[in-house]
Formats: structure tokens, C-alpha cells, sequence
């Protein structure tokens, strides 16, 4: 490509640009071909502004500087007949509606019409590859990516991956393009100041500035949520767009914003530039996103938990079912494991498992250090590639509060009882009454939970249940771990036999 190559724009506007998407994220690397890179104009200007430079004042150096790799990005969607589509799943919807916006589709419009929506985006390499969220783009029948000056392109979708809500664009033009760069988020402090540029409402060109508020933020929007929080206003039409630190530096992708009340309240959240970078070179390089996959069904450790298990603090991930020929199940991986290590990766939280599992890879071996029946032992296992279920997480009940007393009325698992269930070969006792004032209610148990192990000793009536809590009272533990059957999944609960 000649060094004065020009671009070719659908369509070039004059005057102030009305493009821009939101905060802007760093570029992998400088896309150039062989021998010498191009001159960056973004790096020329921030290089221009030195290290001590003062913002005390005025942003409007390091603005002029990321401005014109930040973009704004446009989709029209098709109207899906009736009955088409995929829809959302109801409780995801309901959570975004009451606490986070994010600009996702449209409602429809009348039937044969498109649907439009806008969006940020930023361009990353000289090539014009761009970065926006994957809700932006998602079932775009076009894309049009308008830069700071005006200029409009035609843009095509390299991938996306829906789990880290990330998208890769391309655009239909000869560069070289202005780029930016993505930051080290590991070294993003608290307090630290940044700025946001983007397309809030379809008001190209807004720049808004704050401080990081929080780091590692998990809003249970997936199993690979690490948000940088920021207070800068952002707004609907930011979601693709960067946040900069004051080198010009992208450390995260916006993507969300708690509102209430359906406007800025001060509180967003970014995708950071290190989980961004992982995933954005797995989609130049195929445009999809392969992880490792495990097999596993696990749930956090807490306290009572922990107590029950011998550990000495709540750590590691407990496996609470194993996948049928996943490689979890070759491994020998059983329920009632607690994965402490992972792949040399300490597990402290379940997210540390999940992105540890993801980031490794299909066709790996990895070596996990796991807790069974008080001891550690070492086991590898060969990762797969993630399916479309991947390895789910099994959240405890949100009132989990630990009580002096176990408060369960057990029975039976006749036959007439095991067909009012729809149970088939599971054993144990079921729960026919759960006292309102004791610990298993505060747990979440219900009438017709079956009971089928406690702790290691398997279950196979009510008299197993209270022999095994009787043991662990008399060892000293001040919990018992409860595996417990409901409408066909496994988990285990651990009910206190004291107060803690």
C-alpha cells in the first residue's frame, strides 16, 4: 500500500465531524507490513504533549490528540417476521431493564422496515480495524463507521463474541487510518483520571471526564465480567466506545451504566483493555473466540462451606456435578472437589476458574491442585473447546445467613414419592418440611429437595442424614455439607450445626 494511499469514504461531510463513538481503545499493534511502520498521527500528537504534561486546566491536548481514531457506528437491522429470531431470556431482560442500560436493538418497527441503531466504536490499527461491543452490531444488515472529520465508510463485521459483549469491525476504505492504543489495565489505579469521547444520543463528539471508581467489578452480566467502574457520564450511544487514561491510552471498553431511573446516575462500567486485547486477537485471527472448556458445575466456597470441608478460609471453586464425557470426567474430577489451582492459577473466586479454564485453551493439558476428603491431591486434565452450555457457575441463594440448627423433617424416597418428583434412579431422603426458624431454611431448602449425600456418606434414608450430622457434630465441625437434588441439578449447601 502506497505511503499517501487515500481513503474512500462513502460520503464526505464538511464542518465540524459528527461521528465519534465512546471512549477509545489502545490498538494491538501498528498494522504496516513490512519494514518501517507508518507515522501514527495519535502518536505524534501525544508525543508531542511529553510525559509531564498538564491537565489540571484543560483536557484539550490529549482530546484533540485521541479524537480522531474515535468513531461513531451506525446499523440498520432487518424486521424479523413473526416467530423469528432469538429472544432474549426473560430474567437477563428484566435485569438489564431495572438496573443497567445498554443499548441494545430497537424495539420493531412496522414490519418491513429496518431498525437502526448507533453506537461507539475505535480504530485500533492503521488498516482501520475497529473495536465496538458486540450488542452494537449484533444481526446488522449494514454497518456505516463515521469518523471525527466527517467521512463516512461502509464497515464489515470480522466476528464477535457474545460472552464478553466485544465485536471487531472492519472498514471498506484504504488507509492509513489514525489509531489508538489499549493500556496494561493491570496497573489502572483507583482515583486515576480519565476521559471519555463518544456518541451519547447520537451527539457525536461529547467528551466527558471523572476518575476510575472501582476495578474488577463482577455485575453478573457474564462469566467473564471484569468492569473497570468509571464516574464519567456515560450514556446511550457510548456503549462501544474507549475510556483513556492521560497518556491517550484506552483501558476499557464501555458497555454499561447503572440507571435506575434510565439516565446517568455517575456509575459505568468498561470491559478492561487486558480482557479486550485477549479477545479482540482471537477474533483477527479467525474471527471467533475459542476456550477451554471443562465440564464442571461449581459453586463458591463460604464460610460454612469452608468450615464443613476443613478448609481454614473460603477458597477454591466446589465442583457440584461433572458433565458425562466431559474432560472433567476423564480427568477424574468428582462432585465435592474443591479446585484450588488451577493451571498454576490460584482459585479464590469462581470468575478465577472460569477465565482461567477459557484463557487456556482447547487441547491442553492442565494441572489442577484439588481438595478431597480433607486431603490435595494433583489432578491434569485435557481441555476441550467450550460448547454452546458453557461451564456454568451455580450461585448460592441470596439470604444464606448461618443459624445454630439444621430444621429439616426428612422421609423416604418411596416409589410413590419418587414419581411425584419425576425421579428416576436418584436415592436419598426428601424433604417434606423445613422449619422457618432454622438453618436450613435460611439456606434455601425446600419441601421436595432430596437429600442424597452429606458430606461423603452417600444417602439412602433419613436415618443416613442424621447419623452423618451426629458424626460431624461430635468431630468438632460447626457445618455439614448437604448434596441436594432439585428438579434435576445437583448442588451442595452447607448447613451450619452451630452458630459460627
Amino acid at each position: 500500500m502506497p505511503e499517501t494511499s487515500s481513503r474512500h469514504p462513502i460520503r464526505a461531510r464538511s464542518g465540524a465531524g459528527t461521528a465519534l463513538a465512546l471512549v477509545a481503545l489502545t490498538a494491538l499493534a501498528v498494522a504496516g507490513g513490512p519494514g518501517v511502520p507508518r507515522a501514527n498521527p495519535v502518536d505524534d500528537q501525544l508525543r508531542s504533549l511529553g510525559d509531564g504534561a498538564d491537565y489540571t486546566r484543560s483536557y484539550a491536548p490529549l482530546v484533540r490528540a485521541v479524537l480522531p481514531a474515535v468513531v461513531n457506528v451506525k446499523v440498520e437491522r432487518p424486521v424479523p417476521a413473526a416467530g423469528e429470531g432469538h429472544p432474549p431470556r426473560p430474567e437477563m431482560e428484566e435485569f438489564r431493564r431495572r438496573f443497567f442500560d445498554r443499548d441494545g436493538p430497537p424495539m420493531p418497527e412496522r414490519r418491513g422496515r429496518p431498525r437502526g441503531g448507533l453506537g461507539s466504536g475505535f480504530i485500533i490499527d492503521e488498516s482501520g480495524r475497529v473495536v465496538t461491543n458486540a450488542h452494537v452490531v449484533r444481526d446488522a444488515r449494514s454497518i456505516t463507521v463515521t469518523t471525527s472529520d466527517g467521512e463516512e465508510y461502509e464497515a464489515t463485521l470480522v466476528g464477535l463474541d457474545e460472552k464478553t459483549d466485544l465485536a471487531l469491525l472492519e472498514i471498506a476504505g484504504e488507509g492509513p487510518f489514525p489509531f489508538v492504543r489499549f493500556a496494561d489495565s493491570s496497573e489502572v489505579e483507583v482515583g486515576d483520571k480519565v476521559i471519555a469521547v463518544g456518541n451519547p444520543f447520537g451527539l457525536g463528539g461529547s467528551v466527558t471526564a471523572g476518575i476510575v471508581s472501582a476495578k474488577g467489578r463482577e455485575v453478573g452480566a457474564g462469566p467473564y465480567d471484569d468492569f473497570i467502574q468509571v464516574d464519567a457520564p456515560i450514556n446511550r450511544g457510548n456503549s462501544g466506545g474507549p475510556t483513556f487514561n492521560l497518556d491517550g491510552e484506552v483501558i476499557g471498553v464501555n458497555t454499561l451504566i447503572f440507571s435506575p431511573g434510565g439516565g446517568n446516575v455517575g456509575i459505568a462500567f468498561a470491559i478492561s483493555a487486558n480482557l479486550a486485547k485477549e479477545v479482540i486477537a482471537d477474533l483477527m485471527d479467525d474471527g471467533k473466540v475459542e476456550r477451554g472448556w471443562l465440564g464442571v458445575r461449581i459453586q463458591p466456597v463460604d464460610e460454612d462451606i469452608a468450615a464443613a470441608l476443613g478448609l481454614d478460609e473460603p477458597r477454591g471453586a466446589l465442583v457440584s456435578s461433572v458433565d458425562e464425557g466431559s474432560p472433567a470426567a476423564a480427568a477424574g474430577l468428582r462432585p465435592g472437589d474443591v479446585i484450588l489451582e488451577f493451571d498454576g492459577t490460584e482459585i479464590t473466586k469462581l470468575r478465577d476458574l472460569t477465565r482461567a479454564v477459557a484463557k487456556a485453551g482447547p487441547g491442553r493439558n492442565a494441572g489442577m491442585r484439588v481438595l478431597r476428603q480433607g486431603a490435595e491431591i494433583e489432578i491434569t486434565a485435557l481441555l476441550g473447546r467450550m460448547p454452546d452450555a458453557e461451564m456454568a457457575a451455580t450461585e448460592p441463594e441470596r439470604d444464606e445467613k448461618a443459624q445454630p440448627r439444621l430444621g429439616l423433617v426428612l422421609a423416604p424416597l418411596d416409589p410413590e414419592i419418587r414419581q411425584r418428583l419425576g425421579l428416576e434412579e436418584e436415592r436419598g431422603a426428601v424433604v417434606t418440611r423445613v422449619l422457618p426458624d432454622g438453618p436450613a431454611a435460611d439456606k434455601g431448602l425446600r419441601p421436595g429437595d432430596v437429600i442424597t449425600a452429606v458430606g461423603e456418606r452417600a444417602v439412602e434414608k433419613p436415618g443416613d442424614v442424621a447419623a452423618a450430622v451426629k458424626e460431624a457434630y461430635t468431630a468438632g465441625r460447626k457445618a455439614v455439607l448437604l448434596k441436594v437434588m432439585r428438579r434435576g441439578e445437583a448442588r451442595f449447601v452447607a448447613v451450619p450445626l452451630a452458630l459460627s
